[in-house]
């Protein structure tokens, strides 16, 4: 690989430790909860990782102005060539080009219609990959363009090359969003980093997108929406599968054994839910629930919230030692594996840090289809320590040893 494009959206996963499930139509409700950007220091984290292994001589990045690529790379470390400006498109809604290039990454300002025109950009320069960060609208922002391209829709086929010769575009995704449902991601942003800069032949994988609407009301409806090629490794995440098999033996097991002096934090998904439900609980199915002594104290919570009811629950002294424990339930995304940083950004590196016990819960058959758990949270110490061999609970009295990488 000789040339990269790198494009960021700079809102990706805003929406995630406040509740939100998604940024799609809801950034200034994630403004108004106190959301901080998460994909410009992922973004960063994925280029560094290329610059060990690349330079500025064997490598020329094309990316896009300010928050969209070019502070991250060069924070990185290269000085890349700006191809794409959205304070200089002629069609940019309101055409306000005072908001190109903020201090702030939540105020940029940019678009669908920006991501697409930089991929375009990229396109016509001959990139040999096209390295996005963002989450799954990202994807299918970043395919709907690439998918022309790779047709022949709207070029040329590459200047004095037989259209049947010319080797289709890839994209890799570095995860930053609230919903990873598409099989084009690297695993973290460091193995993103590593495959773009050393990947040797593609695959197609495919480009997955749901309602966030829906998934906001607990439902998730997915929609294939492209297959692309994607550079191979095992650091590429598959596909969200959403596994089957009975849980309840798993559910009534851990019911009988909470203990009402600690709080529980419960993540999403029906494994989870179905524990829940076991103690009367009406679950959030995609959100997270905070339970007390027979009391559900935050539905579908923000981290903020979960982060509240754990103080007004402390009140661990010497008469009562066990008081204010915390315990983090949630199980891994079914053919994934990843138990924190998709779908659970509420459960936040704070959070985790109050936790006194992290319990994962998981079928036998949805283990059966997993080589490893795995964590992706913005805190690399914290990942650190939350790797190595652990218990997952997989029925009433059963637990089965798995590694979380």
């Amino acid at each position: 690989m000789d040339t990269i494009g790198v494009v960021v959206n700079p809102i990706a996963g805003m929406g995630g430790r406040v509740g939100l499930k998604g940024t799609d139509g809801k950034l200034e409700e994630a403004r108004e909860r106190g959301a901080d950007p998460r994909s410009p220091a992922r973004a960063r984290e994925a280029l560094e990782a290329i610059r060990r292994r690349r330079s500025d001589d064997d490598l020329t990045v094309y990316t896009a102005a300010g928050v969209m690529g070019e502070r991250a790379a060069r924070d990185a470390g290269f000085e890349p060539a700006v191809v794409y400006d959205p304070a200089e498109a002629d069609d940019r809604e309101g055409g306000d080009e005072s908001i190109a290039r903020p201090s702030d990454p939540a105020e940029a300002g940019t678009t669908a219609e920006d991501t697409k025109a930089a991929v375009r950009a990229f396109l016509e320069r001959g990139v040999d990959l096209v390295l996005f960060v963002g989450g799954d609208g990202t994807a299918v922002d970043v395919a709907a363009v690439l998918t022309e391209w790779n047709e022949g829709v709207g070029n040329d086929g590459g200047a004095g090359e037989d259209e049947n010769e010319r080797e289709e575009t890839p994209m890799l995704g570095v995860p930053a969003g609230v919903k990873i449902y598409s099989s084009v991601f690297g695993v973290t942003p460091a193995e993103a980093g590593r495959i773009a800069a050393e990947f040797e032949r593609v695959e197609g994988r495919e480009v997955n997108d749901i309602d966030e609407e829906a998934y906001r009301a607990g439902e998730v409806r997915a929609e294939l929406k492209a297959v692309v090629p994607v550079p191979v490794s095992p650091a590429v995440q598959s596909g969200k599968q959403l596994a089957s098999g009975s849980v309840e033996s798993l559910a009534a097991g851990f019911a009988r054994e909470v203990d009402d002096e600690t709080t529980y934090v419960f993540g999403p998904g029906s494994t989870v839910g179905a524990i829940e439900e076991e103690l009367g609980i009406d679950p959030s199915p995609l959100g997270v629930d905070v339970w007390r002594d027979g009391e559900v104290l935050v539905r579908d919570a923000a981290e903020a919230e979960i982060l509240e009811a754990i103080d007004e629950g402390d009140n661990d002294d010497e008469e009562n030692p066990d008081g204010g424990r915390v315990v983090v339930v949630v199980s891994p995304i079914g053919g994934q594996g990843f138990i924190f940083g998709r779908g659970n950004h509420q459960i936040s590196p704070p959070v985790l840090e109050r936790a006194d016990a992290i319990e994962v819960v998981a079928s036998s058959e949805k283990l059966g289809e997993l080589d490893a758990l795995r964590v992706d949270i913005d805190d690399e110490a914290l990942n650190e320590e939350l790797r190595g061999w652990i218990q997952v609970r997989t029925g009433r009295f059963t637990t089965h040893l798995v590694n979380v990488v």
